[in-house]
């Protein structure tokens, strides 16, 4: 009985520890927002990951979790000679665009630690033992900026952590939730 109990207990924490959980780390809002009642109406969201798909993917995602036309992937909208600063931001506000979103993976911390082996009793004297094992956790740090177009200035930040994330897409939704959540709250988007 305590075998099996033994058993159940190290699958259940294995479960545990093999799915990603992300939370929201820091968060900061620029002071003057609170000034502005209304929240954004048009975001450009930019996601620069490590290939096009993988940003057409979070863009997508990020645009469809946020308000319906309140967000636009910047793959549709940005073109390869949108290089100078100035000639962007005024064409952004050209095309009715207040906000844009920028998510970037910053930084993956590892850590390595060792699970101390056990023993337990059992019958008639035998002994049940377990190896003690290392294991590697990954944490993926995330920062999202929220920047205000016409006053050309960072408005929101927060950092996401995912523990030990399994999939992109899981991961993306639990990061974006985790965003979409603070920015609603802070006013910035509508809910």
């Amino acid at each position: 009985m305590k075998t099996r109990f033994f058993i159940l207990s190290t699958l259940f924490i294995g479960l545990l520890f093999a799915c990603a959980s992300t939370k929201l780390e820091k968060s900061w809002a620029d002071p003057s927002f609170s000034l502005k009642p209304s929240p954004y109406k048009k975001v450009l969201v930019v996601a620069p990951l490590k290939d096009a798909a993988s940003q057409r993917t979070a863009e997508d995602k990020i645009v469809k979790q946020i308000k319906a036309g309140t967000g636009i992937p910047s793959y549709s909208y940005l073109k390869p000679t949108d290089t100078d600063e100035k000639l962007l931001q005024d064409q952004l506000i050209k095309d009715g665009f207040d906000g844009i979103i920028v998510m970037h993976l910053t930084d993956v911390e590892k850590r390595v630690s060792y699970n101390q082996g056990t023993s337990y009793g059992g019958w008639y004297g035998y002994r049940y033992y377990t190896p003690g094992y290392y294991t590697e956790d990954k944490t993926f740090l995330v920062e999202t900026n929220m920047y205000s177009v016409k006053d050309n200035k960072l408005m929101w930040s927060g950092t996401t952590s995912s523990l030990n994330p399994t999939s992109f897409n899981q991961s993306m939704d639990e990061i974006i939730y985790a965003i979409k959540t603070e920015l609603q709250k802070k006013g910035i988007l509508e809910k």
